[in-house]
């Protein structure tokens, strides 16, 4: 038994109400319950309950045991003479506030329903699960499950707003600085997200926008920032690119940075740097006002056409600047704008729409519903327990819901284990 589940409980008044009496053997009657309070101090505020027929208001402690009131030091702390009700599971010693009147308690544990006690032992139970309610999440009600994982969704986009208006501060508000940042950071894709995104954040977005006016410009100056063009290499196209940055370097007096290295190993070739980089340049090579178009844009057909993106030339040919391969234009895929709308683009529309004031739900759910769903081992594990996802939307919720709430075991905050809970 834990004070969160009595916290539950109590919240949902999920116990039976008729013939309540303190362990004192008064009557007593819940008016209101409080607001909960998350911070320090006494569990609920501003609760009202009639004990004896006489009114009080105050606050309410929850405790497993009643005893727990001396282990947390509660009688030494006059914020809690103001507690009119002390709702416990056990009751095993009185309680007294600092004018050494008893505070009434109510056992909680005499007046509980059995079904709600099995369902909760059984949730929590020490059996080996990938997610307590793996047996009964297929049982949950659909139409319910849907309306969580609505919440779960736009829970997930909130999160990722913290990284965001952090950016948003480092560049003055510059949401076009802020949109290269962070779709550089998924160029790099898991091996080198963090090196691009430290690169695009290291070069004033003031410079990105004046050498993209030029085509190759800003090919140069990424591949020489990301220190691609170190080497030496008989290759026209590589000195081509080593001149213009050279140029660039002491125009800008720039720096080469030396945090996270860039990777090759264990990467397909399509998704070698060299290739990212080059499609990231020919990306701003062909939309100035980036930012603008992906805030227009609204449908998955629209932001692909943005999207739509080859790298110069030379790159048709080559993966490395060493070796020629078969030609083969380098395209941005269907599958990787997919990932970039789902990681970078959805989040910013959103956080940008509510900075605005004018979130629009039903845009930000149309778009990502019509992406097709991610393949990784925890959807699949749901899969497997009869919970399918058919977009994007559900795999992004299905993430959320194992990462934040089943590996924390958050049961009594979700609303699949509430349900769970209060099945008979």
């Amino acid at each position: 038994m834990k004070e969160d589940f009595i916290a539950f409980i109590w919240k949902h008044q999920y116990f039976k109400k008729d013939s309540l009496k303190t362990v004192q053997g008064e009557s007593l009657r819940v008016v209101t319950i409080g607001e909960e309070n998350t911070n320090t101090g006494p569990d609920f505020f501003n609760a009202q309950v009639i004990i004896n027929d006489q009114k009080w208001a105050g606050n309410l402690e929850l405790h497993v045991k009643s005893s727990d009131w001396y282990v947390h030091g509660h009688e030494k702390d006059p914020n809690y003479d103001n507690v009119v009700l002390h709702v416990v599971w056990r009751y095993d010693t009185p309680v007294f506030r600092s004018n050494n009147s008893q505070i009434a308690t109510l056992e909680l544990s005499k007046y509980m329903d059995i079904s709600l006690m099995r369902n909760y032992q059984e949730l929590f139970s020490k059996e080996r699960k990938w997610i307590n309610c793996e047996h009964e999440i297929a049982t949950v009600e659909p139409f319910l499950l849907r309306g969580w994982l609505e919440r779960l969704y736009f829970e997930r986009l909130e999160q990722k707003s913290y990284l965001i208006f952090e950016l948003l501060e480092g560049s003055k508000n510059d949401w076009e600085a802020v949109l290269f940042q962070l779709v550089a950071k998924n160029f790099g894709l898991k091996v080198n997200g963090a090196a691009f995104f430290e690169l695009a954040k290291n070069i004033d977005f003031s410079i990105v926008r004046k050498e993209a006016a030029i085509p190759g410009q800003l090919e140069a100056l990424l591949f020489g920032q990301a220190g691609l063009l170190n080497e030496s290499v008989e290759d026209g196209f590589f000195m081509e690119l080593k001149n213009k940055y050279d140029y660039q370097s002491k125009k800008y007096r720039l720096a080469l940075l030396h945090g996270q290295p860039i990777r090759f190993f264990r990467l397909r070739p399509n998704n070698f740097p060299t290739i990212r980089l080059a499609q990231l340049a020919a990306l701003y090579d062909e939309h100035q006002n980036l930012f603008s178009k992906i805030i227009n844009a609204t449908t998955l057909e629209a932001y692909y056409l943005v999207f739509d993106v080859a790298t110069s030339s030379f790159w048709d040919t080559h993966y490395t600047f060493e070796a020629v391969s078969a030609r083969r234009p380098k395209r941005l895929t269907k599958s990787f704008i997919d990932l970039l709308l789902i990681n970078t683009i959805i989040p910013l529309k959103f956080i940008y729409q509510k900075n605005m004031g004018q979130v629009d739900e039903q845009e930000i759910l149309n778009l990502i519903r019509a992406i097709k769903p991610e393949k990784n081992s925890i959807i699949e594990k749901f899969s497997q327990l009869d919970v399918d996802s058919d977009s994007a939307f559900s795999t992004q919720s299905l993430l959320q819901l194992k990462n934040e709430y089943c590996n924390r075991h958050r049961c009594l905050e979700c609303q699949v284990g509430a349900t769970i809970l209060r099945k008979h």
